[in-house]
């Protein structure tokens, strides 16, 4: 596990230091201390993270000037701040968590504990996808979603204008972040549901989900039943 941790204030900084640590233990690898934006940004680059904890104010320097950059990434982020009024919009550029400071132990840890779980959030959280094209930072709006394909470590965003754009994280990451109005139907696909058809059963108990467009796109026999209760 490398973490990168950006916060201004030397106090707290030293003290989420100390509860990562005790939190990750042995599996923490790497933990870099930024306390400016300029800093993060060269520490995303050079470490290759898979978590940041980031503040949203660093010597007067907005953190979302960052959180482009982190929601493109491959890692997770958690946001720490004391300015609880932008959690809708950090949840909407597809952070982790939110922890709102001053912050306690146990929920610093339960924000930690998400990153093994792959809980489907509320609709209404995330609304952006940011994708790194031509050396900038694009949002894309997940309405504009037709579905979601695994290649290795990133994943394909299939765009209903027929385009497609490569995204950092890996689909098991998006599984973590996406709203419940999108559904994992195999393990190589997650589909919005309002994308979805109707599901073709084929010779040899193979099962396929046809789109709103016409496109075939295979089912998990494991995730069959399950889909077809949403669809009826």
């Amino acid at each position: 596990m490398r973490i990168v941790l950006v916060e201004d204030e030397a106090r707290i900084a030293r003290r989420l230091e100390r509860m990562t640590r005790e939190y990750f233990g042995n599996q923490l690898q790497q933990l870099v201390v930024c306390d400016s934006v300029t800093e993060a940004l060269q520490a995303l680059d050079a470490t290759a993270p898979d978590l940041v904890l980031l503040d949203l104010n660093l010597n007067g320097q907005d953190g979302f000037s960052l959180l482009a950059n982190a929601a493109a990434g491959a890692f997770h982020t958690i946001i720490i701040s004391a300015y609880t009024d932008k959690a809708i919009t950090a949840f909407a550029y597809g952070v982790l968590d939110f922890v709102p400071k001053p912050f306690g132990e146990e929920r610093l840890f339960q924000a930690f504990a998400r990153l093994a779980t792959a809980e489907k959030k509320p609709d209404g959280g995330l609304r952006f996808l940011a994708v790194k094209k031509h050396g900038d930072i694009v949002l894309l709006d997940i309405q504009e979603l037709r579905y979601i394909k695994g290649a290795g470590i990133y994943s394909e965003l299939h765009l209903q204008n027929g385009k497609k754009e490569l995204h950092d994280k890996s689909l098991e990451k998006l599984v973590q972040l996406l709203p419940a109005s999108f559904e994992r139907i195999h393990k190589s696909y997650i589909v919005p549901i309002a994308q979805a058809e109707r599901i073709l059963v084929q010779e040899g108990s193979r099962y396929h989900l046809q789109l709103k467009n016409g496109e075939l796109l295979p089912i998990g026999r494991s995730r069959y039943k399950e889909l077809k209760a949403k669809l009826i």
